[in-house]
């Protein structure tokens, strides 16, 4: 497992109606801060501020079909051609990143067809890159700077 190093600045918060809200880093609006947002909103923080993936490059929570049924991926990190590189796939701190996590996004990637694949509980992320067509598990997730020079 991955250790996230989280940077300094936090996602922004605030009260309305009685009810804490979380600003969207990439989607630009206000959402109920629940514990998956939490996970998702630091997570996006840590991607733009410590790797330094441009915000314009990644998709959050955005609708697909898998056979006939609709499902909802966390995050999608496009490459600069606006093909899907990496997905990840974000669960509540108190949930453990299990077979069934990794199971779960990978359908999702049987359509995207991302080189890389994360899991994260917010404590810790587990990543995957493809290669010669099987899954690897990194060591690390990989500086924005470091994806450009591969191609």
């Amino acid at each position: 497992m991955i250790k996230i190093n989280y940077p300094a600045k936090k996602p922004s918060i605030k009260i309305a109606n009685g009810k804490e809200q979380v600003l969207c880093l990439i989607r630009k609006r206000w959402l109920l801060l629940t514990p998956e947002e939490w996970v998702r909103q630091n997570f996006l923080l840590y991607l733009t501020e410590v790797l330094q993936y441009p915000a314009s490059l990644i998709a959050v929570e955005k609708q697909l079909m898998i056979a006939d049924v609709k499902k909802r991926f966390d995050i999608v990190i496009y490459d600069r051609e606006a093909n899907p590189f990496t997905i990840v796939e974000c669960k509540e701190m108190n949930v453990a990143l299990t077979e069934n996590t990794l199971q779960q996004v990978l359908r999702y990637n049987i359509h995207l067809k991302a080189r890389y694949i994360v899991v994260t509980n917010g404590s810790h992320c587990a990543a995957f890159s493809i290669r010669a067509g099987v899954f690897v598990m990194e060591e690390k997730i990989p500086f924005f700077a470091e994806i450009i020079k591969k191609g």
